[in-house]
This record gives structure tokens, sequence and C-alpha cells, in this order.
């Protein structure tokens, strides 16, 4: 693994090495940190399509679709300007007294985005990769970024994790900068690739952000061992990477990612490389270790079965600029589980999702 890469997953990279806008006098970076659903019952701003039928016909306790505020994409260029949002007053409200605190939405969303942009400049040339993004993410919720590629997914999950500076617009965290949020240590991050150290064992590799913070040994090794069990590697601490399968590789991966109780997990298409049968039972297993941790999680993804499979709520970019075409609110009741994927309510979301994309 380069020294660039290792720095930015574990603390101590300068950011002139992500941005084409590198920050002054700020060398930390922490890609391992806390913990902390709401759900949004429409599909905004661009489409119009209601989820109302879907919910009805699934079920009348959907526990995590709570009202939340509408996400209005806001934009100066009129051939990218919406059709009118559908109001948050159309969405289907849940008492909020019967919800988990942590799964309440507040009046501060834990991740805000207002009219973000973001472009790239290589020499004389300007690539603009997003256009006036806005969205809000509650505190708790699983949201998925959904997208082909090109169409600024990874960018947006950067400029969250402040890697990036958006060129223009707003971006909070909790109500605080991003950058005030990777100071404070509120991501967990997790990559495409596992980038776990070969030489290392399972749970030395766990254990990494932990040491960095000089963690005592005796509460390192037992929360490394916590860890390890919640995402089903216990009797593999002692195992090299390459002893493990790609699928428990990843699961190492979300392991360290937890290791500083991030409130904000981000994950970007960690699944992408393993096949299906691999990669839908890791998505049941996500869903179980974040039903336990809950903490907020933003999951990028081309897949929009995946993303339908895990989310609260899909936040569906389109390419050439990057832009949030849709947002859309994914009723089914949880858990989630394998037989959902093969259920009528499932194929008319994915159908839904596949019709709001727009250039594609």
């Amino acid at each position: 693994m380069s020294n660039l890469f290792t720095n930015a997953l574990f603390g101590m990279s300068s950011l002139s090495s992500f941005s084409s806008k590198p920050k002054v006098s700020e060398s930390t970076i922490w890609a391992t940190t806390q913990k902390s659903v709401a759900g949004h019952s429409a599909i905004t701003p661009t489409s119009k399509i209601t989820s109302t039928a879907i919910s009805t016909s699934i079920s009348t306790s959907t526990s995590t679709s709570i009202s939340a505020s509408s996400n209005v994409f806001h934009s100066t260029d009129s051939s990218l300007a919406p059709t009118d949002p559908v109001s948050s007053s159309s969405s289907s409200v849940v008492d909020s007294a019967s919800l988990p605190a942590s799964m309440v939405l507040t009046d501060t969303p834990e991740i805000s985005l207002k009219d973000v942009e973001m472009r790239y400049r290589t020499g004389t040339n300007e690539v603009l990769a997003l256009h006036q993004v806005s969205l809000d993410i509650a505190k708790g919720e699983f949201v998925s970024l959904l997208g082909p590629s090109g169409c600024g997914k990874t960018t947006l999950l950067r400029l969250m994790a402040d890697l990036l500076e958006p060129t223009s617009g707003e971006l909070t965290v909790a109500g605080n900068s991003a950058r005030e949020a990777r100071l404070a240590r509120k991501y967990g991050i997790v990559f495409q690739s596992p980038v776990l150290y070969d030489w290392r064992k399972v749970k030395h590799n766990v254990a990494l952000p932990l040491e960095m913070m000089n963690v005592p040994r005796k509460e390192r090794e037992e929360k490394v061992m916590e860890l390890l069990e919640l995402v089903g590697l216990g009797k593999f601490a002692d195992k090299y990477p390459w002893q493990l399968s790609g699928g428990m590789q990843q699961r190492a991966a979300i392991a360290r990612a937890l290791a500083m109780e991030p409130e904000i997990l981000l994950m970007d298409e960690p699944f992408s490389a393993l096949d299906e049968f691999s990669r839908e039972r890791l998505n049941e297993e996500l869903l179980s270790i974040w039903n336990k941790v809950q903490n907020t999680i933003v999951f990028v993804t081309h897949s929009i079965p995946e993303s339908v499979f895990l989310s609260d709520r899909v936040f569906v970019l389109s390419p050439h600029p990057g832009r949030l075409s849709a947002v859309v609110d994914i009723p089914l009741p949880r858990p989630r589980t394998a037989e959902m994927r093969n259920s009528p309510e499932f194929f008319e979301l994915i159908a839904n999702i596949r019709n709001s994309f727009e250039g594609v």
C-alpha cells in the first residue's frame, strides 16, 4: 500500500493529494473514527413517482419510513431544472415516540448539502463533476448514492468526508463544517478494496487505528475481538489477509472502519468486486451490523437492486454533469430478508429508480 493511501486512511496526509484545491494548514485526514432511520416517502425532485401504492401493498407498519424535510434540486441551468418537487407533506408519517432515539429525525440533518458544485481543473480545461447538488441525510439513516460511472458518486462521498473541498455551495455535518467533523473523527471509510496489510494478522489490521490513537493494549485487544465477532470473523483473528476470501477481507475492513465508533460510515462500492452470491450475503450482514451499531451509512453503488435492498432512501445521480435526478424512498419493512428480493414491490422499486435516470 502506498504511503499516500496509508496516510489518507489513518490520519496524516495532506489534502492536496486528493484535491486540485488543496487546503492550507491542514494535514490530518482521519478515515477511521464514533456512533449514531428516517425516510422520505417520495421520489424527488425531477421524478414525481410516489411510493404510496408500494408502501400500502407491503405493510402499514414501515417503522423506518418517517417524515423528513424535502430534498430539492436547485439548478440555475434551465436544461437541468426539475419539475415541482413532491412536498414533504405527502410523506407517510410514523409517530416518532414509537421509534428508537437514534432513528428519529432531528431538526439538524446529520449531513446537509446545499447547491454543492465540484469542478476539476486539468491544465486549461475545467470539468464540471457535480452540478448544484442539494440533499439532507438524517441521523441513523442508511442511504445509497446510485448512478452510472462518471456521475460523481465517489466525488460526492469524498466531499462529505472532507477529502475534497467543493468549488461552491455549502456542506455541513451535524451543523458543523465537514472539516470540523473530520477533526472530531466522526467518519469511518470503507473503500472498494479492503486495503489490508498482508504482513499483519487480521486482528492487527483492525487494531491499527486504535494503535495510532495510543489506546491501551488490553482495551485495544478487547475492542478488536468485539468488532471481529460483530462482523463474523472472531475465529479468524490470527489469520493473515491472504488467507481470507474477498468477502472476509471486506468484513475485516468494515471492522477496522468501526474501530473508532464513527457516527457516520462512508462506503465506496465496498462489494463491487465480489461475486453476486457473496455480495448478497454481505448486504444482509451489513444490515445486521448497522442494526446493532445504529450509525449513519452513506453507501455508494452502481447496482440498483443493491441500493433498494439496503437503503431507507436512494439518491439517484445522473452524469454529464453529475447531478441529483431523484430521491427515492424505499418503504420495504425492516429487517430486510432475502425473500424480499423476489417480491413484486422490490421489482417495482427497481423499475421506478431505473426510470428516474436522466441522460443515460
